[in-house]
């Protein structure tokens, strides 16, 4: 039995440390690394079990080409050479016809480090001169809002957040997401911090916390602002701060005057004594750290929504001591560039946006996508418009390409299935985006069946395609080589040593402190022109959502689901959750037989009542397989492909549905 290190890359904050022990060139178990500064021995059930997944039944374990019909999911193998050498032909006919353009790669890197993303494949796709995918299906309102603020200044570390006298928990749900953060909250509550939940549901910390204000989804940007205005007019502003510190303090003033209380209340759903009870303890406490989540974004309101609640630690003067400030994504600890060390710069094509995939398949003209090649992800079960997604991926003409570890709901729509690596099987390096955190892991076992790593196919694709270049980088060691230069020698030993590197600013910095905006001029930027330009109506304009039916859908993680990873490993249908009430007004009853549905489609699951969801908010989660549901549909196929106000984002929050018994086929 060899007991190897490891780490996991997978689309969560924490980045674990792991401990594989492996037998026979098998892996037997999966644990926790003891010396992670963040996560200690402890790992979610998921990665602990997914041993299962590596060497599950659906594992794609050869090349396979497709025989009959689309989506019948008739294949035969092919040989590694075979389908390189198809899928090289297919990528040359379909440039020389349509132009390089017609090529879409459509992919997202939640669940992938630098050797796995944006290194080969950038290679590959920008000297094709493919379209430039936007990954909008998360993070893009939040990285839009937090850069034009603050230059993405490094956050709150997760693990200081004991250090807070209140903690603010907006839009996030660490229970799910983030789970080793929850006993730092729950120690920092013991040792007598407050803790406010802003969330829809009653998610486990809100059934802990001294305050929880159940908004309505897509109204944070009301309830920040409100808070924002009654600082200003209590005197509670720290405006020796805000001149020393910040630009757009009285814009952001008067763009805030009109929420009251009373008005952002009635917009959200809430008692306004509840906003009163918030600012209250906001302004009374110090340290207060926010930690604002990715729900806030996935709306039409999201960029400026998340731009507010970042404003308010300025607005409040919450910076320069240790807890407090705020926490977004701390992956800017460390600015590698993999597109970079492969020595590939974007082309200058048209850009399609993830979160309209199924519409960009659908448009025939401008050129019309001829080949997508899908890797790193399932976007039939990530992107909205479910169902414009799969009517695209269906089209006859359009030839698919999918680089994939295990039969998922894509892979079986496509016409050449590859079998990729999981993490156990190839090298990786990871930039944590909760605690900071740069992780190196080295394969624990070989590839199972014929799977070969992302960089090992990108590269050898570019070599067929004859797109490399004299003295460049060729293989995943050299890409390695070339990021591990941009770090400091103390950094590349501490990687070779212990497998982990911090920032040159360590692992907890204090913002205003030890990390600072990184703006142009160093300051706070809290109404940027350019946010402003952007988004409709201006930054901090609140557009109401358009009244389709009378429930809001949310799609949030589960613990079992953080994304669609493991949506092969969670067994059973899953059900539509609703609030008693709701369910009571429509005669429907727990674990009857639903329809859920709006103008875009229909999902036929199972109900299930619970007390945790507030009136008007149906919940089904995200990541979701078509084996989830009766009919193959999940919450996406009612999500719209509309954009948020900042960086194209998805909206799936927005999805207004009508939900009755259902009457069979």
């Amino acid at each position: 039995m060899a007991r190897l290190p490891s780490a996991c890359p997978l689309d969560c904050p924490d980045t674990c440390g792991l401990e594989v022990d492996v037998e026979d060139g098998r892996l037997r178990r999966i644990a926790g690394r003891a010396d992670h500064p963040f996560s200690g021995g402890f790992i979610c059930g998921k990665v602990r079990g997914s041993a299962r997944r590596v060497y599950s039944a659906e594992r794609v374990c050869q090349p396979m080409r497709r025989v009959g019909a689309k989506g019948s999911g008739e294949f035969e193998a092919l040989s590694w050479d075979a389908a390189l050498e198809l899928i090289a032909r297919r990528l040359q006919a379909v440039r020389a016809r349509w132009g390089g353009s017609a090529i879409l790669p459509v992919s997202y890197g939640g669940s992938n480090g630098l050797l796995s993303q944006d290194g080969f494949d950038a290679r590959l796709f920008d000297r094709l001169g493919a379209s430039r995918l936007l990954r909008t299906v998360c993070a893009a309102p939040t990285g839009r809002a937090a850069g034009g603020l603050y230059g993405k200044m490094p956050g709150v570390a997760l693990q200081c957040y004991d250090q807070a006298q209140l903690i603010v928990v907006w839009g996030c749900n660490p229970s799910a997401t983030s789970i080793h953060l929850v006993p730092v909250i729950r120690r920092a509550q013991r040792a007598g911090a407050r803790l406010v939940v802003v969330d829809p549901r009653r998610t486990p910390l809100a059934g802990h916390a001294d305050l929880h204000l159940p908004v309505l989804p897509g109204t944070d940007l009301p309830v920040a602002l409100s808070i924002i205005r009654w600082l200003f007019d209590k005197g509670s502003a720290d405006t020796a701060f805000l001149s020393a510190h910040a630009r757009g303090a009285a814009e952001l003033r008067q763009r805030a005057e009109a929420w009251s209380f009373e008005r952002a209340a009635a917009v959200a759903g809430l008692q306004p004594e509840l906003l009163e009870r918030f600012a209250t303890l906001y302004a009374a406490s110090s340290p207060a750290v926010i930690r604002c989540g990715w729900g806030v974004e996935r709306n039409r309101n999201g960029g400026s929504a998340v731009a507010a609640i970042l404003a308010l630690p300025s607005v409040a003067g919450k910076f320069g001591v240790a807890g407090g400030g705020y926490t977004m994504s701390n992956s800017s600890g460390f600015q590698l560039d993999p597109r970079a060390a492969v020595g590939s710069q974007p082309a200058a094509t048209r850009a399609v946006n993830l979160s309209q995939l199924g519409k960009s398949l659908l448009r025939l003209s401008d050129p019309p996508l001829q080949a997508v090649f899908v890797y790193n992800m399932n976007p039939l079960a990530s992107c909205p418009a479910q169902n414009k997604v799969r009517q695209g991926l269906l089209r006859e003409d359009l030839f698919s390409v999918v680089f994939e570890q295990v039969w998922t709901d894509t892979a079986r729509l496509a016409d050449v299935v590859l079998p990729a690596t999981t993490f156990f099987e190839h090298r990786e390096l990871k930039v944590s985006y909760g605690s900071y955190a740069l992780r190196r892991a080295a394969p624990c076992i070989a590839p199972v069946g014929e799977a070969r790593s992302n960089a090992a196919v990108f590269a050898e694709l570019c070599a067929r395609l004859g797109l490399n270049q004299p003295g460049e980088v060729q293989d995943v060691e050299g890409l390695e080589t070339r990021l591990l230069s941009q770090l400091n020698a103390e950094q590349r030993q501490a990687l070779c040593e212990r497998g982990l590197a911090l920032p040159d600013f360590g692992d907890a910095p204090v913002q205003f402190g030890d990390v600072f905006p990184k703006t142009p001029d160093g300051k706070v930027d809290l109404c940027p022109a350019a946010l402003d330009d952007e988004a409709p109506g201006g930054l901090y304009c609140f557009r109401p959502a358009i009244q389709e039916g009378s429930l809001q859908l949310i799609s949030p993680a589960i613990p079992q689901l953080v994304s669609s990873t493991f949506g092969g490993s969670l067994r059973g249908p899953i059900p539509l959750q609703i609030h008693p009430g709701d369910a009571a007004d429509r005669g429907l009853f727990d674990q009857g037989t639903v329809r859920v549905f709006n103008a875009s489609g229909e999902v036929v699951c199972q109900l299930a009542c619970s007390t945790t969801m507030r009136r008007g908010v149906v919940c089904l989660p995200k990541g979701l397989w078509a084996r989830h549901t009766a009919n193959g549909c999940t919450a996406n196929a009612l999500a719209p492909d509309t954009l948020s106000d900042l960086g194209g984002g998805a909206c799936y929050n927005d999805a207004r549905v009508e939900v009755e018994a259902w009457q069979g086929p």
